[in-house]
């Protein structure tokens, strides 16, 4: 349910809404609009008699929230949700752009390629220290050794890192070296994970499950924000059909939809959507084009040698080029 308050409500007649939410044993959130003040009501489903709220001074009207997914609902929060990220917001008007290696493999890897994305215009690096892989027998990550070397890639070029937690005990660790905390598709409804990354109020980028659709997504969300961490990015991955010419589906109609459906901010991840390098370029403009904030692109200096995902990583020119064409998208549908 959504309290909408009156233009000229007080402050103690606003805490007198909020206690009374919380003696009910519901949860207040309280979201200041530049026009509207709202109080979302949110906590188990049980009934709740709206006219109670209706007849308190300084309360405008009551609505209900139909959807599951309430906090991360445009119904509960109008307004876009703007995440610092290295002097950007994603979700305001200029697009974001995260590039780096799937895995962290050695020093001189991670530095040269951080250096070249940077210098391409990249606003974040991304790195893997832990990796989820479909072998036990694949390179599954240098654990903190790799969050070390990400660290000091960060310090030589000033770029915030964002890398994954693959379990709630890896949440303190990560949070150490990290900005961005980022839940993998494999995690995506990994309950106990998301509870600790909403608790760690850490900057999460959320990715779709390979599997799930888009109402899921939403509901993996709500557990982040329902643990009070408000800075949460969705990722659009692609999804697993039957065709066989890329590693994925790309699913462009994904980030519309979210537009409408959330005020969380949207990237795409088209070298997981795609599996290829070829097809990168193209769909990251796609993206843009349908109002993704930000994308998210793996890059590595000799991706003949990468120790994973080297057939959907872009070589460092070829990244260079894709910034480049982006912006020009970008600019064309009124960002930049």
């Amino acid at each position: 349910m959504i309290i909408v308050m009156k233009p000229n409500f007080s402050e103690k007649q606003l805490n007198a809404i909020i206690k009374r939410v919380e003696t009910l044993g519901y949860q207040a959130r309280l979201i200041r609009g530049e026009e509207t003040t709202i109080i979302g009501v949110v906590g188990d489903d049980r009934p709740i008699d709206r006219t109670q709220f209706e007849l308190l001074d300084g309360v405008e009207k009551t609505m209900p929230v139909l959807k599951p997914f309430k906090l991360a609902s445009r119904d509960m929060h109008p307004a876009d949700t703007l995440v610092p990220l290295n002097g950007c917001k994603v979700g305001a008007e200029k697009i974001v752009i995260i590039a780096g290696p799937c895995s962290v493999e050695s020093r001189a890897q991670i530095l040269e390629t951080a250096h070249a994305v940077k210098e391409a215009g990249a606003t974040a690096l991304r790195g893997g220290a832990f990796k989820p892989r479909t072998s036990p027998y694949s390179f599954q990550g240098l654990a903190e050794e790799g969050l070390e070397l990400l660290a000091e890639a960060r310090e030589q070029t000033g770029l915030p890192i964002v890398t994954e937690a693959m379990s709630p005990e890896q949440v303190p660790l990560v949070c150490k070296y990290a900005d961005v905390i980022q839940i993998g598709a494999r995690n995506m409804q990994n309950y106990a994970l998301l509870n600790s990354a909403g608790d760690a109020k850490k900057t999460v980028l959320l990715k779709r499950g390979m599997m799930s659709t888009i109402e899921e997504l939403l509901m993996s969300a709500e557990y982040i924000l329902a643990k009070g961490n408000s800075q949460v990015m969705l990722c659009e991955r692609g999804i697993r059909t039957f065709e066989k010419y890329t590693r994925n589906t790309t699913d462009i109609n994904a980030v519309p939809v979210l537009k409408q459906l959330t005020h969380l901010p949207v990237i795409l991840d088209p070298s997981h959507a795609t599996g290829k390098w070829e097809y990168v370029n193209a769909i990251a403009r796609a993206g843009i084009a349908a109002g993704a904030d930000g994308l998210i692109i793996e890059v590595h200096p000799h991706p003949e040698d990468a120790m994973s995902d080297g057939a959907q990583s872009l070589k460092p020119e070829k990244f260079a080029q894709l910034v480049k064409e982006v912006r020009r998208i970008a600019e064309a549908v009124g960002r930049c």
